[in-house]
């Protein structure tokens, strides 16, 4: 009897992506740390309602909303670069273009028509061209890979019991916080002014550039992840049930994506600006350093329009720091009712080293160039900015850069399908 004997490795066909895992049934409702949660959450906000009012209490409703999709879907800006810079799978970027394209499409809506609630005018997120916007994106992006996660995701993570990210969330306050500190060595670096495709070709004409580079993006990460053929992504905790699901289990990713364009839609009506971050970590930082008795007011930073209102106002007041506390209860009551929340113990110190290392640099990176993956990418892209694109190309190439940090503190890296070019 004669056999058949195997192709050569060379001329074998590139094995084709495995289909994911069957998504585990999700464990059972952690009460205790739910209540504390829902306690949390309606507390703080009937507090901000009657002290603050309207405006900043359905802020933090929003940044409530935030937190359980971005924990449900799992939404996630680091491990999207990571997958697509390490192994070819741009499944995650393609998730970033439909919640790009789709918060353009209702900011284009928002702000072309001049709709806003409590007496606000909706503006675009417009941002410099220059030193400081590349050197910010590169740094903040080379945090992204050793912290663990970027601004939303170490929020979200905080929230859901990540210890090791509590140490992110450390360093990235710090890291805000020394920049402001020494806002007068960065704020000079050479730079263009912003370019708002609305101011040139309107907004229906912005809006439709736009979605023609989004989809360009999606048809390029489709040939790279043909050519790459990276491995399946092993599956998230689920429950059966469209409506078990939505409190219980996970989303698929386009489910988180329009419902998180919709909540950050939510909060350019209501505050007049884009959803953000980053700005509120500075606040935060500087608002401890002037309780320990500094001075944060006389730093060039807080001096700045808009900055000194920020630091003199109440922290309940403040529109980043309402919907990033929300997010963060938000995301409590989502992973309490997925079963999921637990308080991680044992961090090996250089996964400690590199979580907070990774926060102080996105913290600096942010400050740089004016933004995070939130504030500069997402805001920048959907408001027709030329720097959101510019913040996401500079983002990918830090992230390379971040990849081969990453063993040096014993943090592994997707690997490649054997077999795969």
């Amino acid at each position: 009897m004669t056999t058949t004997s195997p192709l050569p490795p060379v001329l074998r066909p590139a094995p084709t992506s495995a289909p994911p895992p069957e998504a585990p049934e999700a464990p059972p409702v952690r009460k205790v740390p739910l209540v504390v949660a829902a306690l949390l959450a309606a507390g703080l906000d009937a507090y901000v309602f009657a002290e603050h009012g309207g405006k900043p209490g359905v802020l933090l409703l929003l940044g409530l909303g935030l937190g359980f999709a971005l924990f449900h879907s799992r939404f996630g800006f680091t491990s999207a670069w990571r997958q697509l810079i390490a192994v070819g799978n741009g499944t995650g970027l393609r998730a970033h273009a439909l919640l790009l394209g789709t918060t353009a499409t209702l900011f284009a809506l928002i702000i072309g028509t001049g709709t806003g609630l409590f007496g606000s005018e909706p503006a675009p997120s417009a941002g410099a061209l220059g030193v400081g916007l590349l050197l910010g994106a590169f740094v903040f992006a080379v945090g992204m890979q050793l912290g663990g996660a970027c601004a939303s995701g170490t929020l979200f993570a905080v929230g859901a019991g990540q210890s090791s990210i509590v140490l992110t969330l450390g360093g990235f306050i710090l890291g805000s916080t020394l920049a402001a500190w020494q806002f007068d060595l960065w704020n000079d670096l050479p730079a263009l002014d912003p370019v708002v495709l609305s101011d040139h070709i309107g907004w229906f004409g912005s809006w439709g550039v736009t979605i023609l580079a989004l989809v360009g993006l999606v048809a390029l990460t489709r040939l790279v992840q043909r050519r790459r053929n990276p491995p399946p992504v092993g599956a998230v905790p689920t429950t059966r049930g469209a409506a078990r699901r939505a409190l219980r289990g996970s989303w698929p990713l386009a489910a988180g994506a329009v419902v998180l364009a919709l909540l950050g839609a939510g909060v350019l009506l209501v505050s007049g600006g884009a959803w953000g971050v980053t700005s509120a970590f500075a606040l935060w930082g500087s608002e401890a350093f002037g309780a320990l008795g500094g001075s944060p007011e006389s730093w060039s930073f807080w001096q700045q329009p808009g900055n000194a209102e920020m630091l003199a106002g109440p922290i309940l007041a403040d529109k980043n720091s309402l919907t990033d506390i929300g997010i963060m209860i938000g995301a409590a009551v989502a992973a309490s009712l997925g079963g999921t929340w637990a308080l991680h113990r044992g961090i090996p110190w250089r996964t400690a080293v590199a979580a907070v290392l990774g926060g102080v640099l996105m913290g600096i990176g942010a400050r740089l160039a004016g933004g995070c993956n939130i504030g500069a990418y997402l805001a920048g892209i959907a408001s027709g900015s030329l720097h959101g694109w510019l913040w996401g190309a500079t983002a990918l190439v830090g992230t390379w850069a971040g990849l081969r940090l990453r063993p040096l503190f014993g943090l592994v890296n997707p690997k490649p399908t054997d077999g795969a070019c």
